[in-house]
C-alpha cells in the first residue's frame, strides 16, 4: 500500500477516534498466547524479534512487523517465519498495526524521534509497550508518555537493560539502604569508539528503492534524502542518516549521551535517587571529525540537586581508558562512608591502586535474584498487569532521558541552565522551546499532561 499524507493523516485521527474504544486491551490469562507487533528493527529491533521468538513456548507469538524499508521487512519476515513457522503480518504504517486485532503487545526500536509517538500510539490502541531507549526524543514526549500509560492503564517497559541485571538491583539496593552512607556524587562515563568515528559528509541524493522517506522522518519536518559524499568511516549504509548515523543528526537522535549513553545515565540516575536535577551545565564539542555530525563526541556534563549532591557525565568518542578497572563505559557512586564501581563492586577509601582497594564485603542476605531479562519481565507484566513487575516504572524511564535531554540542550545553549523539577521548566522560560519540538502535520506527540 502506498502511503499518502492523507492517509497517513486520516489513520492518526481514526487512532485517536479509536483510542477510547480500544485503550482497554486484553487480559492475558496465564495460558493466552501473546503476539507482540515490533517497529523498526533494522538495528536494535533484531534483538526484539530474536527474544521474542525464544519465547515461542512461553506463549509468546512474533505475530507482526512494520518497518518503512520494505527491503528490512522482508528480511524480518523470512527471519521469522524460519523461526516460528509461522509468517508474520507485515505493515508499513505504525497505525496500521496499531489498530490490528492480531497484535497484543507493540516493541519499538526505530529511531529516537518515532519513540514516544509509537508508544502512545500503540497504548491508545490498547496495546502495551516496550520502547527502546531513549523513550523519547524530549522532554516534553516523555512527560506525555507517563501519562499515557496511566490514563490508558498500560505497561510501558524502556530499553535499558540493566534493571534487569540482578546483581545490579542487589547493589542499588544496599546504595538506596545507605550501605556507604549517603551518596553525594554519582558518575556515569562512556569511552566507546569502535563505531563512532567520522560519519562523512553528505549530498542530496536519490531515496533508495524501498524505503519510504517521508514516513521514517515522521514527527520531523521534512527534508531532502541526503547520500554520502564522502564516507570517512566507511560504513555500508544506503543514506547519509539511514540506518544509523541518525543519532548524529538533531532533528533524529539525541547524539552519544542519547545512545550508549542513555545505559549509564539510567543506572547514574537510579543509584542516585533525587529526581530530577535543578542546575545543569554541560560543555565540549564534536573533535578530529571533519565531517556533517551535529552532537558532541566529547562532552562532560554537571547535574545538581536540591540538596546540594551532584551527578556527572563524560563522553568521549575519540578514546578511552578503563577507570577503576570499570570498563569504556560504566559508573560509580561516591558515599559518606566509601565507593560503588559497577563490575567491581564496594571500596572503602583507603588509598592505593585498585588492587590495594580495601573491599567491603557484600552482606550474606542480600540476594541476587534473576527474574528474568528485560523481554521476560516485560512480557510477565503484561500478563500481571502490574507496571511494578516490569524492570522500572514509567516517571524513572523519563527521569533517565530527561537528563540525557537536559545536558543536551545545555551543551546547545552553551551555558548553566536553571530547571523546575515540578513544572519540568526552565527558569528562564526564552529555553522552553528546546523541550519539545515544531512536529509535522500529521505526526504529533499528544498533549495529555502538562505539569503546573
Amino acid at each position: 500500500m502506498n502511503l499518502t499524507r492523507r492517509h497517513f493523516i486520516g489513520s492518526t485521527a481514526a487512532a485517536v477516534t479509536v483510542a477510547g474504544m480500544k485503550a482497554q486491551g486484553k487480559v492475558f490469562g496465564a495460558n493466552d498466547r501473546i503476539r507482540v507487533g515490533t517497529v523498526g528493527f533494522h538495528g536494535r529491533g533484531g534483538s526484539h524479534i530474536k527474544a521474542f521468538l525464544e519465547m515461542k513456548d512461553g506463549g509468546v507469538e512474533m505475530a507482526g512487523l512494520c518497518d518503512v524499508d520494505q527491503n528490512v521487512l522482508a528480511a524480518g519476515a523470512k527471519t521469522v517465519e524460519k523461526a516460528s513457522g509461522r509468517a508474520p503480518k507485515l505493515f508499513k504504517d505504525v497505525h496500521d498495526l496499531v489498530a490490528s486485532n492480531d497484535i497484543d503487545v507493540v516493541s519499538t526500536a526505530t529511531p529516537n524521534h518515532w519513540h514516544s509517538l509509537v508508544a502512545i500510539l500503540a497504548m491508545q490502541g490498547g496495546k502495551d509497550a516496550y520502547v527502546e531507549k531513549p523513550m523519547s526524543h524530549n522532554i516534553f514526549e516523555g512527560r506525555q508518555v507517563v501519562a499515557a500509560a496511566k490514563k490508558y492503564n498500560k505497561i510501558v517497559q524502556h530499553g535499558t537493560q540493566s534493571r534487569s541485571s540482578p546483581k545490579l538491583i542487589r547493589d542499588m539496593k544496599l546504595i538506596h539502604s545507605g550501605f556507604i552512607g549517603t551518596i553525594v556524587e554519582s558518575r556515569g562515563w562512556v569511552y566507546k569508539n569502535g563505531n563512532r568515528g567520522s560519519i562523512g559528509r553528505g549530498t542530496p541524493g536519490p531515496v533508495p528503492a524501498g524505503l519510504d522517506w517521508s514516513l521514517w522522518q515522521g514527527p520531523a519536518q521534512e527534508k531532502p534524502f541526503y547520500v554520502k559524499a564522502l564516507n570517512a568511516g566507511g560504513k555500508n549504509q544506503p543514506g547519509m542518516w539511514v540506518h544509523y548515523d541518525w543519532h548524529y543528526n538533531w532533528e533524529y537522535g539525541n547524539g552519544e549521551i542519547g545512545n550508549q549513553g542513555v545505559h549509564q545515565m539510567d543506572i547514574a540516575v537510579w543509584g542516585h535517587n533525587r529526581g530530577l536535577p535543578i542546575r545543569v551545565h554541560s560543555a565540549g564539542g564534536r573533535f578530529g571529525m571533519d565531517d556533517d555530525g551535529m552532537t558532541p563526541n566529547t562532552q562532560a556534563t554537571t547535574f545538581s540537586y536540591t540538596d546540594g549532591t551532584i551527578l556527572t557525565f563524560e563522553v568521549r568518542n575519540l578514546g578511552s581508558y578503563q577507570e577503576m578497572d570499570g570498563g569504556d563505559c560504566g559508573n560509580s557512586f561516591f558515599g559518606t562512608k566509601g565507593f560503588y564501581v559497577t563490575g567491581k563492586g564496594f571500596f572503602t577509601y583507603k588509598s592505593g591502586k585498585m588492587d590495594q582497594r580495601q573491599a567491603i564485603p557484600i552482606p550474606g542476605d542480600a540476594v541476587a535474584e534473576d527474574e528474568g531479562n528485560a523481554f521476560k519481565r516485560f512480557i510477565n507484566a503484561c500478563r500481571s498487569r502490574k507496571q511494578s513487575d516490569a524492570p522500572m516504572s514509567v516517571l524513572d524511564a523519563h527521569y533517565s532521558c530527561a537528563h540525557c535531554h537536559l545536558g543536551n540542550i545545555a551543551y546547545r545553549v552553551g551555558r548553566s541552565l536553571e530547571f523546575d523539577p515540578k513544572t519540568e521548566k526552565f527558569k528562564d522560560s526564552s529555553l522552553n522551546s528546546y523541550l519539545t519540538r515544531n512536529y509535522r502535520k500529521g505526526f504529533e506527540v499528544p498533549k495529555l499532561e502538562e505539569l503546573a
